[in-house]
């Protein structure tokens, strides 16, 4: 066996700034927070911090072995798969509860997750045990989730949300790091910022006098007579404070390097808003999404309910457990009876969120309630295949079952409104006119964050649109509606989208300044922008050189390139992002295209293939290498790889026609045929196979076949 040390790196802070500064006024609020998981969000390992069990412990998964021990009173752990081996001492512990996590430092100044973490649940729940990260698949040495791999890698992953003052301090050349913090966890500055100049001017308060003046707030939730919720009495609320909760608790891409607070979102990020594979068709979250998609679309977030209305400030901590946390706005005489909940009180069933706040386990031990606050609607999970809190409890029962129970008990459900309907319809993959979407994206009733997705997927449903339809979101009141018009606004004229897109190079957000720039970046356009122009590109500029620790940011920077006709640095940059990121398949399609433009047909096969070895899984190679082969007239190559492409992704209906149609295209219009009878009926988008079923049946005079096409 082989081993490595590693030489460890010195992260020190990048300001002398201190959340001690406010410890000597505000000890409660102090206390309170070391209640909080903030306060253990990270820390240096040592005997206090360090939960696991490093008493010579071996654990295994897929080969892939760990041995954690303890030598020279320093926590380490020797990782190893087949004949390699690494030793590392343990840097930090990384969150606290329901799991902790360990990092090493893999090359200087590189901080990686362990693929093995620890169960900090009771044992008597399944806790106090070694787990894998991914515990029902192999995560080799190759694949992009291996922990070597930069998605694996604190500095550009995880870093900025679990210490103060962050900054990644990335340098792409040389592909290092030189990551500071101001301190180890999220304390007092994720929050409030820098208070120095507020120490400093402070003076002692009169605390009873506080709680005892006369002074009334200035609103709150109060239920009138006969009122089943409460609603916001007094003046209006200012929840832009949820900004700084959201620059963390969302899926977002960063413009900044590191975290400003009391900061607007769209200021410091682009967010991923609620298309597929990250939330179902309704909108319930499916992949790792956090708070900020889900909550957007609630009903709380529109009336005003904000995040400490339900978490104490501090501890973070639910205000209350149980459903007294719901009866503090909902009338317990409504909703905390039988009649409404339908299970004996006191039972699982009785509790509000196990109904409206279903959760879905992530890293492999965390429970995460999703924040959508959704009424269970198993007649659309019967429609759109989404789940439910009914048979998610009742996982012997069927949807059909718990629609007609709750028939029963509550009588009809609400109709869906036409354009909800129609947006399920969009997020699920199906095709919707564009008479239909566009009345997604119209529809005022629909929550903002809806309309915004509907609004960024207009490039599925239509390849250009009018200035008319567009420019009233490109100068909406809300900023995600802007930011979404801006994305699409590539769709417009040419003189259009110059026309509009250069008034948001002024927005009040930066994420909308920058996808106006990255609108108008093409040759036709450069030379006759404004000067805003170039501030918006240079922001745009270093959003991808903030994200070029990965291959997306990198990849993003080519594009860029490309449609600035600057193919040398295009090339470059999808090199770089292969040799930074080998498992991004991205890399090698984009790369291989540019050699096809340039008509290099060795260069592209070669990183075809490249590719391939590398990804073997990627149905995207695969694909791109299958139509290389047909360009060359060697179409039984591709044909081989079409195949393969639809077996590793079999919902792509456009694999599937590329497959059938080569088929024919080698002569074999018989098999096609009787392929394409087999696979038409898996995709729920197939108008295209339709069509090409009908080609072929006229084709070969085949009449039942015709018919059997037309009626699908």
């Amino acid at each position: 066996m082989q081993a490595s040390n590693i030489v460890e790196h010195d992260f020190k802070k990048s300001k002398s700034i201190s959340n001690q500064q406010c410890v000597s006024c505000h000890e409660k609020s102090q206390y309170d927070w070391q209640q909080s998981d903030h306060s253990k969000a990270m820390a240096i390992a040592e005997k206090t911090t360090i939960l696991a069990d490093f008493n010579n412990k071996q654990v295994e998964h897929y080969g892939q072995k760990a041995h954690f021990f303890i030598k020279d009173d320093r926590y380490q752990v020797t990782m190893s798969y087949h004949d390699k081996a690494d030793t590392y001492p343990i840097r930090y512990t990384f969150g606290h509860f329901p799991l902790q996590q360990y990092l090493v430092e893999t090359e200087k100044g590189k901080l990686h997750v362990l693929p093995f973490a620890w169960d900090a649940r009771k044992k008597v729940d399944g806790g106090q045990r070694w787990y894998h990260n991914y515990s029902h698949e192999e995560i080799r040495p190759e694949d992009r989730l291996h922990w070597r791999q930069p998605l694996q890698n604190w500095n550009g992953m995880c870093a900025d949300c679990h210490s103060d003052g962050l900054v990644r301090n990335y340098e792409m050349k040389d592909n290092s790091f030189n990551t500071q913090f101001d301190n180890i966890n999220v304390g007092c500055l994720s929050c409030h910022g820098d208070m120095t100049d507020h120490s400093k001017k402070a003076v002692k308060r009169n605390v009873s006098a506080d709680t005892t003046s006369s002074k009334h707030p200035t609103g709150q939730w109060l239920r009138n007579l006969g009122d089943k919720t409460a609603h916001w009495q007094g003046e209006k609320r200012d929840n832009k404070f949820m900004d700084g909760c959201f620059a963390c608790h969302s899926l977002r891409s960063p413009l900044n390097d590191g975290i400003k607070p009391n900061t607007p979102f769209l200021d410091q990020f682009s967010p991923q808003l609620l298309s597929s594979p990250n939330y179902h068709a309704d909108g319930q979250i499916k992949e790792e999404v956090y708070v900020y998609g889900s909550f957007l679309q609630s009903k709380m977030y529109t009336a005003g309910v904000n995040c400490i209305d339900c978490h104490d400030k501090h501890t973070m901590k639910l205000k209350i457990e149980g459903n007294g946390l719901c009866l503090q706005c909902h009338g317990g005489e409504v909703y905390n009876v039988k009649e409404h909940h339908q299970h004996d009180n006191d039972s699982s069933g009785a509790q509000c969120v196990n109904c409206h706040m279903p959760d879905n386990r992530y890293m492999g031990v965390d429970d995460r309630r999703d924040h959508s606050f959704k009424i269970p609607r198993p007649d659309i999970s019967q429609a759109f295949n989404t789940p439910n809190a009914c048979t998610k409890c009742h996982d012997d029962k069927s949807n059909q079952w718990a629609s007609e129970s709750l028939v029963k008990w509550h009588g009809q459900p609400k109709p869906i409104t036409t354009s909800k309907e129609y947006l399920m319809v969009l997020n699920s993959g199906q095709t919707v006119s564009i008479a239909q979407h566009l009345s997604i994206i119209s529809d005022d009733k629909l929550d903002i964050i809806s309309r915004a997705t509907a609004l960024q997927l207009l490039s599925y449903t239509t390849q250009t649109i009018t200035a008319d339809v567009l420019a009233p979101y490109l100068s909406h009141s809300e900023g995600l509606i802007r930011l979404s018009a801006a994305n699409v606004a590539t769709l417009l004229p040419l003189k259009d989208r110059v026309k509009y897109l250069s008034l948001l190079l002024q927005d009040q957000y930066k994420a909308i300044r920058v996808a106006a720039a990255r609108g108008l970046v093409t040759s036709e356009l450069l030379s006759t922008d404004k000067p805003l122009f170039d501030k918006a590109f240079k922001a745009l500029i270093n959003s991808n050189q903030i994200n070029s620790w990965r291959g997306e940011g990198i990849a993003n920077q080519g594009v860029l390139a490309i449609e600035m006709n600057n193919i040398s640095a295009a090339e470059k940059s999808f090199i770089n992002a292969i040799k930074v990121d080998p498992y991004f398949e991205t890399g090698y399609i984009n790369l291989a295209d540019i050699y096809r433009a340039q008509q290099k047909p060795f260069q592209v096969a070669s990183v075809l293939s490249k590719g391939i070895k590398n990804n073997p899984k990627s149905a995207d190679l695969h694909y791109a290498y299958g139509l290389y082969f047909v360009r060359q007239k060697k179409i039984e190559k591709g044909i081989t790889l079409f195949e393969q492409a639809m077996t590793l992704m079999p919902g792509n209906p456009q694999y599937a026609y590329t497959y059938i149609l080569a088929l024919d295209g080698a002569g074999q219009a018989n098999q096609a045929l009787a392929k394409l009878k087999t696979l038409i009926m898996n995709y729920q988008n197939n108008g295209q196979l339709k069509e090409l079923g009908l080609y072929l049946s006229q084709k070969l005079n085949n009449r039942k076949d015709y018919d059997y096409f037309n009626s699908i």
